[in-house]
């Protein structure tokens, strides 16, 4: 893919200055095409590590993943299913979101608990893959019941990922259904370039060819009773920061260093950047909240998002996070609390993101 012919020639300088240098690591064929198995991964949180507690993400209660994907393609789905439907409300943050019934988690709505979660690529071609989430909760008997019927409540957001990969080829009814039948018969919460985060990238206000690969990440950890866990797909224009540090982001011409994103959209005002961004990410806690708390909670964690990821929430982006109160969860504790937790926790599954999508130089170029 062509860098974006707008680029002037400051930005071409600050190309070559490289920050820092990055290095690339290659995985197995299996990792490749199912992603990292992260089921029992914990992370440490270094000074708090006396209040917090560290726990894989397969162990939250209430929640199920599956995936489903198209590795040729380089797209894919996951679908978060609440065998107990679940509570849910959630804040779009950035400029160009890509959704479906997001409106119906606004604390002003007749909300009703999600049976689903939904997050794909394809942009909003992608939207097609909660029909197939929906037929399958309803033949597996979900659903609000209506009186006529069940109607499975499903929310979604995807990533704009036809950069990468094939653009044509999009996730659709039948990749949905196969995700969600896989979230009902397993869970599966797998980390990298797998389900939703098989297109990921970051990094990108030069054009794909100085972006670098991303997927989809899990962290979770608990505090007392309470437990929080985060899941995000990080696809996002800017860079992405771990403790401080760069760890993903644009490169240099000859992919050997760093540049810094915040100071490529400064360098280039009013330049075309490409709007194929979004990092959407979902907060699950086993705290008992209500819809109002709950987006307070999404509101609290994206401050976590803003750490690690430089710049965000900008109108290239359609950044989104959801609050969900997994059902049966019943935790009392402070939505201050259960959001500063969630922040922490979210930089976790970033950093989970990037580490484990890692690919060679020679595979990414290869895809865009």
């Amino acid at each position: 893919m062509k860098v974006n012919k707008h680029i002037n020639i400051a930005f071409v300088a600050i190309l070559f200055l490289g920050e820092s240098v990055f290095t690339t690591c290659s995985r197995g064929d299996d990792e490749k095409a199912m992603g990292v198995d992260t089921t029992g991964r914990v992370d440490k949180y270094n000074e708090m590590d006396s209040l917090v507690e560290s726990m894989p993400f397969s162990q939250l209660q209430g929640v199920s993943v599956g995936n489903a994907q198209n590795n040729d393609a380089k797209t894919g789905v996951t679908v978060f299913f609440f065998p107990k439907a679940s509570m849910a409300s959630a804040v779009v943050l950035g400029g160009g979101p890509a959704s479906r019934e997001v409106p119906l988690l606004d604390p002003q709505r007749n909300t009703q608990p999600l049976n689903a979660l939904v997050f794909s690529g394809g942009s909003a071609y992608g939207l097609a893959a909660s029909d197939g989430v929906a037929n399958c909760l309803e033949e597996h008997g979900y659903g609000y019941n209506t009186g006529f019927g069940l109607v499975p409540i499903v929310c979604q957001s995807c990533i704009f990922d036809l950069s990468y990969g094939k653009g044509t080829v999009r996730p659709d009814r039948e990749m949905g259904y196969k995700a969600c039948e896989s979230a009902i018969a397993s869970n599966s919460p797998l980390s990298g370039n797998v389900g939703a985060g098989t297109g990921a990238t970051v990094g990108k206000p030069g054009g794909m060819a100085f972006a670098q690969k991303s997927g989809i990440g899990y962290a979770a950890a608990r505090l007392g009773r309470l437990e929080v866990g985060v899941a995000v797909v990080v696809n996002a224009l800017g860079d992405i920061f771990q403790d401080g540090v760069k760890i993903a982001g644009i490169t240099t011409a000859d992919r050997k260093g760093f540049v810094s994103a915040e100071q490529a959209v400064l360098k280039n005002q009013n330049s075309d950047l490409i709007a194929g961004n979004t990092t959407i990410a979902a907060v699950f806690t086993n705290a008992r909240l209500g819809v109002a708390d709950l987006q307070k909670v999404a509101n609290i964690a994206s401050t976590g998002m803003a750490r690690c990821i430089r710049p965000v929430f900008t109108m290239a982006d359609g950044d989104t996070v959801y609050g969900i109160s997994l059902s049966g969860g019943d935790v009392e504790t402070d939505v201050n609390t259960i959001g500063v937790l969630a922040s922490l926790v979210m930089e976790k599954a970033i950093a989970d993101a990037i580490l484990s999508s890692k690919i060679s130089e020679e595979e990414y170029l290869a895809n865009i």
